[in-house]
């Protein structure tokens, strides 16, 4: 079916500057390099408000380059240029670390200077390249003189501080403010002057992580909340009430997490203890009401329980205490017989050994009764009657027979008093056994009798015990059954109160809708003039972000189509910010922003727009700089658009002017 045709005219670019600006309220005046502070200037370039352009042109596309016609556009320090700029407003640093590495030795006491207007004051901006870390940032100052000079480092807070206080103000700053006492200007920096290596593929997509710049905050990559809500801050298309609001939604919704989360932990609890009480109060098989007047039912349960506990004979402390005595007392004295028992034991075999001593001695002194009571003389061998009767001659010595039989019978007794000593202890030992036996007995019986009354006393807390912890888990039921209710209606008023505060930020982004569609009574002529009469650019804020779309008989989304999306926005935002509607300079830096597939003429058309906003007021009100590798239209190729034409070889055509 043939598209209905537009009844009304395509609205044309219209910008309407703010009254009292003579203009632009920032902008570069002067990028100088020096070889060493007072030394050589390597570069000295001349910027203007309006379109500057920087050109590295390959061999065949500058017919001024005679014999480079092979020359490469590339290398010639187009992104150097664009990072110095960054540097010398407030980026912290100018190269990725081996690049800086390289210039530092070049230049180890290098320095880039900047003349930038901000509110019509110029600022003289210093910074280092090499070894030096001398920062300054003055105003008013004279930036030749300060560059010869050795005055103390400012550092470029005043500068930063500045811009914020003057431009962004300290209400926005309440809004974007990346940390506590951190400056916004570096976040609208990273806005205004996108890496190359981003290829403006996104319209939050503002620093790549392969450039090293060290924004303050995560300026590409898949989190793009902080920059959208950034990006409309600066386009002053948020509140500090919808940003309450913000806060608000993101708190219920992180609370509503973890209550769902606390609830399906709970529910788990309760069944598991629900579970748990079934079993321990015989409740099982049965038909059990729902909650809570189960609960009714396992307390009822509970306390049936406990009461039949409390009549379990108790085995009562004193009876256990006088049990207890009984047990030492058998036990001490069964242990004193077995005492006794080992002692008489260990005796006898000694008192053995003594008898049988005294008995080996018996015999001897029989014979010697005998043979003193009928001697025999030991030296002539005969019997002693005969010597006394016929007198001996050789010994007058005669035994004595009472000695004699005095000690034998001395021995004698000695063995009979053993023997019965003997007798004694073999009597006494065996007396012992059934004693032993008998208080062993009692002791066993005063053991048993102790374990038994300690059984019936621990059978009873035990029981008693588990009746109460019976009933202190049905309590613990109704708890987590009433915190269960608490939080499921806790949930359901979350659930209320974040569609109400979600409508609010409906709400809001409704009321904000006049911003964006400003900002697409900007987009729309630019995406026409960009492509051509038939296509039809928007600017759309969904509660999924900031949605860029270009209607070219249906939404287009190519690579190309995407680069020119956010080329277009963000002219469309330096017009809004030339009517004053911004908290951001009508500035804009781009290096390179060419697809390869994006078109010579649509490429040049970007010249031709910017060159219409120069004559919006009668004079350039923002300053728009752009590095290409592709020829701009003839038109461009001079001045005043052309600032700087850079070749990549030889070395001293390069920005720098070396070989790095």
């Amino acid at each position: 079916m043939p598209q209905q045709p537009d009844l009304l005219d395509p609205q044309l670019l219209t910008v309407s500057p703010t009254e009292g600006f003579e203009g632009p309220r920032l902008w570069v005046r002067r990028l100088v390099i020096w070889k060493e502070p007072g030394g050589e200037k390597v570069r000295d370039i001349e910027l203007r408000p309006g379109l500057n352009i920087v050109w590295s042109p390959d061999g065949a596309d500058d017919a001024a380059s005679v014999g480079q016609t092979n020359a490469v556009g590339h290398g010639s320090g187009k992104t150097l240029f664009c990072r110095l700029i960054r540097y010398c407003l407030g980026e912290d640093r100018f190269a990725t670390e081996p690049q800086r590495d390289r210039i530092g030795t070049a230049f180890l006491n290098g320095i880039v200077g900047a003349e930038i207007m901000l509110d019509g004051i110029c600022w003289a901006i210093l910074r280092p390249l090499g070894a030096r870390r001398r920062h300054m940032a003055v105003p008013g100052g004279n930036l030749d003189e300060i560059a010869a000079g050795e005055g103390a480092s400012t550092g470029m807070e005043p500068f930063v501080e500045a811009i914020d206080q003057q431009i962004i103000t300290t209400a926005l700053a309440q809004l974007v403010r990346p940390q506590a006492n951190g400056h916004i200007w570096p976040i609208a920096l990273a806005w205004l002057t996108r890496d190359q290596e981003c290829r403006f593929d996104d319209v939050l997509d503002w620093r790549s992580p392969a450039s090293d710049s060290d924004s303050p905050m995560p300026a590409s990559g898949q989190e793009k909340g902080p920059r959208l809500e950034a990006l409309r801050s600066f386009l002053m298309a948020i509140t500090p009430e919808e940003q309450a609001t913000r806060g608000e939604v993101n708190s219920l919704s992180e609370e509503r997490r973890v209550l769902d989360q606390e609830i399906g932990h709970r529910r788990w609890e309760i069944e598991r203890t629900q579970t748990r009480l079934v079993m321990g109060l015989g409740l099982e098989g049965q038909s059990l009401p729902e909650m809570p007047l189960l609960i009714d039912l396992m307390r009822r349960s509970a306390s049936t329980r406990l009461a039949s506990a409390s009549k379990i004979p108790t085995g009562g402390d004193a009876e256990l205490a006088a049990a207890r005595e009984q047990r030492e007392a058998a036990r001490n004295e069964w242990a004193r017989l077995e005492g006794e028992r080992i002692r008489i034991g260990a005796l006898i075999p000694a008192e053995e050994r003594t008898l049988a001593m005294i008995r080996g001695e018996l015999p001897g002194l029989s014979y010697s009764k005998v043979e003193a009571e009928s001697p025999i003389c030991p030296i002539c061998e005969v019997p002693i009657d005969r010597a006394l009767a016929e007198g001996c001659k050789l010994s007058h010595r005669i035994p004595d027979a009472d000695a004699c039989r005095q000690r034998w019978n001395q021995r004698q007794a000695d063995h009979d008093s053993q023997a019965k000593r003997v007798e004694d202890l073999r009597q006494e030992h065996t007396k012992l056994l059934p004693q032993i036996a008998l208080a062993k007995q009692h002791f066993d019986r005063s053991v048993d009798n102790v374990t038994n009354i300690e059984k019936t006393r621990d059978a009873r807390e035990s029981t008693w015990y588990t009746a109460r912890r019976l009933q202190d888990d049905v309590e613990r039921l109704a708890e987590l059954f009433d915190a269960q209710e608490a939080g499921i209606k806790r949930l359901r008023e979350l659930g209320t109160k974040l569609e109400t505060e979600r409508e609010r930020l409906g709400a809001f982004r409704d009321k904000q809708a006049r911003v964006f569609g400003r900002m697409s009574e900007k987009f729309d002529p630019i995406v026409r003039r960009l492509v051509g009469h038939d296509a039809k650019g928007r600017i759309t804020l969904s509660g999924n972000g900031l949605d860029l779309s270009v209607d070219m008989g249906g939404d287009r989304r190519t690579a190309a189509i995407d680069s020119l999306k956010v080329l277009a926005f963000d002219l469309a935002a330096m017009c809004v910010s030339i009517e004053g509607a911004t908290r951001v300079p009508s500035f804009l830096l781009h290096d390179s922003p060419r697809e390869a597939d994006l078109g010579l003429s649509i490429y040049g058309r970007l010249f031709d727009i910017v060159q219409d906003l120069e004559r919006v007021g009668g004079k350039p009100l923002f300053q728009y700089i752009v590095t290409t590798t592709t020829a701009p239209p003839t038109e461009f190729r001079g001045r005043p658009y052309l600032q700087l034409k850079l070749h990549g070889d030889p070395p001293a055509q390069r920005l720098l002017g070396v070989d790095l």
